[in-house]
């Protein structure tokens, strides 16, 4: 009888060390949520959007983005608004990816060379940004993220993240100024900034 109560109790207790852990296990994970649509504004820095168009550079937003005009500290520049159209997020730790529709084509008026990269994907797991080249199925990094100055706010429904910094990988840096025949870009270039509100 005592050997009974022993194994009973014994299985009783490993039993609830099993639900404990298995309860345990599930409220860590993190919880994620679909994203289902929202903005991204790119704001060129004055500089680049000088320096691009002194060399021959025009930066064409493609459909469904829409070009337009901004400013910084009162200087004239260039800005592209991306409509996002799904992804994932991750609250604790925030993570996942945010989706766009819409690229951007690089064309050189001076030989009539370009290039079109779209379909981007904010990844936050990586702290990048990444493209589709037009024409392939090929994906290329073609911005970090750097949000050392950023202001990033997690809502019930909503991301919004301000201000992140965009800087030029060497990949794209490279496939740029090979594809145009020019030098104009360089590894870790701040091209801009970018905010991004983003709806779950």
């Amino acid at each position: 009888m005592l050997k009974r109560t022993a194994l009973a109790a014994v299985t009783v207790t490993t039993a609830t060390m099993c639900a404990v852990t298995a309860a345990a296990s599930a409220s860590a994970a993190p919880r994620t949520v679909h994203v289902t649509s929202g903005t991204t504004e790119v704001t060129v820095a004055p500089a680049v959007t000088t320096a691009l168009l002194s060399r021959g550079i025009v930066p064409w937003v493609t459909r469904p983005g829409r070009p337009g005009l901004g400013s910084v500290d009162q200087r004239p520049t260039l800005t592209a608004t991306y409509p996002v159209t799904g992804g994932r997020l991750t609250a604790q730790p925030l993570g996942g990816t945010v989706e766009h529709r819409g690229g951007l084509k690089f064309v050189n008026v001076l030989n009539g060379r370009a290039l079109e990269v779209g379909n981007f994907t904010v990844d936050l797991d990586k702290g990048r940004l990444t493209g589709r080249l037009a024409g392939t199925t090929t994906r290329v990094p073609v911005f970090t993220l750097d949000t050392s100055t950023a202001r990033i706010t997690l809502g019930k429904h909503t991301l919004d993240a301000r201000k992140v910094t965009l800087k030029l990988t060497g990949t794209a840096a490279n496939a740029l100024n090979t594809t145009l025949h020019t030098q104009v870009f360089t590894d870790g270039l701040t091209v801009g900034t970018a905010d991004t509100r983003a709806r779950f």
